[in-house]
């Protein structure tokens, strides 16, 4: 596996041994960037967080590489319940916990790496204000900043510009360009925009109906392709 970063051997991806995904064979080499695509209930996230390692595949193995197990994961919608009054700077923060383990006290080091991540993410400028007060991409950026405390080899967002209007889901694709060039890192979004993909993300997965298919963007976005997975014709 030296150039690849995640491969999925035969595996049935599901819950509660209701799979997705059957005997599913897939491998995503190292400073990739990939767009999942597909309709809504195709099983897109289910398949995120198999290969990011919060649910077990039902069957099979998932194979990381050495530097790829360490994961930075970006759901589509933090569950922070507002009464809590955390800031950017504590989301951000909350990402050394993984490092430091259960009952262990957030230092001075812990604190300074979670202010370099939000200037790392265009996040600093909001860093002391309340989460639960941000806009949709400033949520974003904070929860990026976030999955970056451990350094991950591998970055896996969930819809990261879903809600966020059109010139932040631009500022932040650019900003996970610029740390996939810059850090050599794995990249995997779920999106459904799809103008956004067509310019910047090269190589795509189309999900539908328990069937993956991966390829350029340009082919699988083409409409004559879409037409053929959606059962649909398409000019």
């Amino acid at each position: 596996m030296s150039q690849i970063a995640i491969a999925l051997h035969n595996v049935d991806v599901g819950y509660r041994s209701r799979p997705v995904f059957i005997g599913l064979n897939l491998e995503i080499a190292k400073g990739s960037f990939h767009a999942l695509l597909g309709p809504n209930g195709a099983g897109k996230t289910t398949l995120l967080k198999t290969i990011a390692g919060i649910l077990s595949p039902l069957s099979g193995r998932v194979e990381y590489a050495e530097g790829s197990r360490i994961i930075g994961y970006v759901p589509q919608k933090e569950t922070l319940d507002a009464l809590y009054l955390f800031s950017a700077h504590d989301v951000a923060l909350m990402g050394a916990c993984r490092e430091i383990g259960p009952g262990q006290r957030l230092g001075t080091d812990a604190r300074e790496k979670a202010t370099r991540m939000l200037e790392l993410t265009g996040a600093s400028e909001f860093a002391d204000r309340l989460f639960s007060q941000l806009s949709g991409g400033q949520k974003q950026r904070t929860l990026i900043a976030r999955a970056l405390m451990t350094h991950p080899q591998v970055l896996i967002l969930d819809e990261p510009t879903a809600g966020v209007d059109p010139a932040a889901s631009q500022s932040i694709l650019q900003l996970l360009l610029k740390l996939q060039a810059e850090r050599n890192m794995t990249v995997m979004l779920v999106t459904h925009d799809l103008a956004l993909v067509r310019r910047h993300i090269r190589d795509s997965i189309w999900v539908h109906e328990g069937v993956i298919e991966r390829g350029t963007t340009a082919e699988l976005l083409a409409p004559k392709h879409i037409g053929e997975m959606l059962g649909i014709q398409l000019e």
